[in-house]
C-alpha cells in the first residue's frame, strides 16, 4: 500500500516536471491537480492502454520498442480530454511528454530506494 502511494507521489511530481519542461504540456492548480492528473493517466493506463499495448505489440516489436511511447501519447491525450487542469496541445506534445515523462519516472523511482525483504 506505501509502494502504491509513493509511485503516486513520483507520477505527480513527474508531471509537474514534465508541464514545466515540454512546450505545448500544461497542468494547472499544482500538486492537487497533478495528483488527480496521475491518478486518471493510471486508470486509463491501466484499462485502455493495456487492451492498446495487447494489440498494437506486433508493431512495437518491429519498431524496437519506440510504438509504445505513441500508445502513451495517446492515453496522455486520453486523460487532458478528461481533465480541466491537464492540456495538451497536439499529439507532438503528448509524444515528447510520453518521452520525458518516461525518462522523468524511470529517475525518480530510481532515486527512492526500495524496502529490503526480510528473508523468512
Amino acid at each position: 500500500m506505501l509502494r502504491l502511494l509513493v509511485n503516486w507521489l513520483l507520477s505527480a511530481f513527474a508531471l509537474i516536471l514534465v508541464a514545466n519542461l515540454v512546450p505545448g504540456f500544461r497542468l494547472s492548480g499544482g500538486l492537487r491537480y497533478a495528483l488527480i492528473a496521475a491518478a486518471v493517466i493510471g486508470l486509463i493506463n491501466a484499462t485502455i492502454g493495456a487492451f492498446l499495448k495487447i494489440i498494437t505489440f506486433p508493431l512495437t516489436v518491429l519498431t524496437l520498442g519506440v510504438f509504445w511511447f505513441v500508445v502513451n501519447a495517446i492515453v496522455l491525450e486520453l486523460a487532458s480530454a478528461f481533465l480541466r487542469g491537464f492540456e495538451i496541445r497536439g499529439f507532438l506534445a503528448a509524444f515528447v511528454g510520453a518521452i520525458a515523462l518516461s525518462f522523468v519516472n524511470m529517475v525518480l523511482h530510481w532515486m527512492i530506494p526500495r524496502p529490503r525483504r526480510q528473508a523468512d
